[in-house]
């Protein structure tokens, strides 16, 4: 019988330091910090394989999705005004 191997990374070039990076805001490092413990949380509570499921390409894909949306939603409501 052959064994698979499943090169599955779900944090792919996400950074789960806890320090501080050089560059780094104070509050950006907050805001790191907190998403990381909301990625963290849902990989434990859904298992490897739910969260394969929901993030194929892993983490990091999904979240620049997320930021992009949220950065198309606040200029849509900017010229709203």
């Amino acid at each position: 019988m052959t064994k698979t191997v499943d090169n599955y990374s779900a944090f792919n070039e996400v950074n789960l330091s806890n320090a501080r990076s050089e560059n780094e805001s104070f509050e950006d490092y907050k805001k790191r910090q907190k998403q990381n413990s909301e990625i963290i949380k849902l990989y434990k509570t859904v298992g490897r394989d739910n969260f394969k499921q929901m993030f194929p390409n892993g983490i990091q894909e999904a979240l620049k999705k997320s930021e992009e949306t949220e950065k198309i939603n606040t200029e849509s409501l900017g010229e709203a005004k």
